[in-house]
């Protein structure tokens, strides 16, 4: 198969090269060559910019993630009373499947090629289990999408007490089982020989996972040589809860290594709001530690990077994850360069070619895939083509600037996954938009109107997801 386009993101000699109209050619699910437009019949994607796939390393996997507890103090973990007594069977597993399925072609329609899946905690009685990561598994097989995969799990929970003060909850068999389970899927997907399918350990929060699940993690992720991610650095309560420095819990657990992926990274020692003097940046690039990077989230929860920039100069290999609605890195990218110049002051702090490396050619460096990331003899044919002929793009100038500044990553001209078109002209084959719409809007109504007995108020749903304005009844 060849394909054309106006510009294609090549690589050469160690980086991204843009290539003015340009010609891929895919042999199974391979990239043969890439180079300028030959006289031969291609599929021609006229005016785009065609590019590796994105890979999203905190991919969005449910229909409600940070939508609506980003907007304010809406306290949406569970409280005391909830932990021990609540209902948990709000959603059941059918359920469950179709919300990975409906959130795996929402990555598709964004030009995810590669994802490794987040989702709520707060709607499981635990975690996930092996039966609901298998579903997830035969799920993206079925679309096409390339996937690490793992059920999380946890040995605590984050809840409101009674008197409003944050704590954890422990259930440490529930860990332990949380733990074996991830470990049986590990060993499950390596049988299934899927090429587009691979396992990655995924507890769920340092302040929630025991030091002992954590260091038999460790252990497990170097037996089978399996990448981990872990949510740390991501918030000041982790480091209230823990005691000290999320740091010194990763170096003592022997997670802190080329194999872990952390998602935010933000709450640093050397970050303003912590500031103890010590440089835990300077400390995750030796270790060969890769940070998740998601704009888009952080700035929906009033937080953000100290700097980009500086992670970047330090040596730490920075990724990007969505971890939230929509799941649109592009989008995400161009929240992170305008952040980073606020944060930094300069105009110059992070560059849109910085962030399409951290959701390409890092990104596959994080999971040890130099399969991934490129358009290159050898590599993976995983691609996506984003038109830039829309009116609304405004003047086309540098293609990669322009799709950043000036549109986002919906209804792709082509999402291809090994070789295979999974989306053409911004549509899914074989996905019934209008039934899946239905069905998630009900699932949606479902799951809000669970919150008031987790609570700790017991407000109603009106009360802890208000309108933004006053809504009216009509006659």
């Amino acid at each position: 198969m060849r394909l054309r386009a106006e510009w294609v993101l090549a690589y050469r000699d160690g980086d991204h090269v843009l290539l003015h109209d340009g010609e891929v050619v895919v042999e199974g699910d391979r990239i043969v060559s890439a180079g300028p437009a030959t006289g031969a019949p291609a599929t021609d994607l006229g005016t785009a910019l065609l590019m590796p796939g994105l890979i999203d390393l905190d991919a969005l996997a449910d229909i409600d993630h940070a939508i609506y507890d980003s907007f304010g103090a809406s306290e949406l973990d569970w409280s005391q009373h909830h932990f021990r007594y609540g209902r948990f069977d709000v959603l059941s597993r059918q359920d469950k499947a179709f919300v990975r399925r409906y959130a795996f072609t929402q990555l598709l329609l964004h030009g995810v090629t590669t994802a490794m899946p987040i989702a709520a905690e707060t709607h499981s009685r635990w975690a996930e289990t092996f039966d609901e990561t298998v579903d997830m598994a035969a799920a993206a097989r079925e679309l096409g999408l390339r996937t690490y995969l793992g059920p999380s799990y946890r040995s605590g929970v984050n809840v409101v007490l009674d008197d409003g003060t944050p704590a954890v909850l422990w259930d440490e068999a529930e860990g332990e089982a949380g733990f074996a389970d991830a470990v049986r899927f590990a060993r499950w997907a390596r049988e299934q020989a899927d090429p587009l399918l691979r396992p990655v350990f995924l507890p769920c929060r340092i302040e929630t996972v025991t030091e002992e699940i954590l260091k038999a993690t460790a252990a497990a992720a170097a037996e089978l040589n399996v990448p981990v991610r872990l949510h740390c650095l991501q918030g000041l309560g982790e480091r209230a809860k823990l005691g000290e420095s999320p740091l010194a819990v990763l170096r003592r657990t022997g997670l802190l290594g080329e194999r872990l992926l952390i998602p935010h990274g933000i709450y640093v020692d050397s970050h303003s709001r912590v500031a103890t003097g010590r440089d835990d940046v300077a400390a995750l690039a030796a270790a060969g530690v890769s940070i998740v990077h998601c704009p888009l989230t952080s700035a929906r929860y009033g937080s953000a990077l100290e700097s980009f920039g500086r992670y970047r100069a330090a040596g730490v290999n920075l990724t990007l994850g969505t971890d939230s609605f929509p799941p649109d890195l592009v989008r995400g990218m161009d929240y992170g360069v305008n952040m980073a110049k606020v944060v930094d002051h300069r105009l110059d702090a992070a560059s849109p070619a910085d962030y399409v490396r951290a959701a390409t050619l890092n990104a596959a460096r994080a999971l040890g895939r130099e399969d991934l990331g490129r358009i290159a003899p050898g590599a993976q044919a995983d691609l996506v083509a984003f038109p830039l002929d829309d009116i609304c793009d405004g003047v086309l100038d540098d293609p990669v600037r322009t799709l950043l500044y000036n549109r986002n990553a919906r209804h792709p001209r082509l999402t291809m996954v090994a070789g295979h078109t999974v989306v053409r002209d911004g549509e899914l084959t074989g996905f019934d938009v209008a039934s899946a719409r239905t069905r998630a809007a009900e699932i949606l109504r479902r799951l809000k109107e669970g919150y008031p007995t987790r609570d700790r108020r017991r407000r109603p749903v009106t009360e802890i997801f208000p309108p933004e304005f006053p809504v009216v009844a009509t006659p």
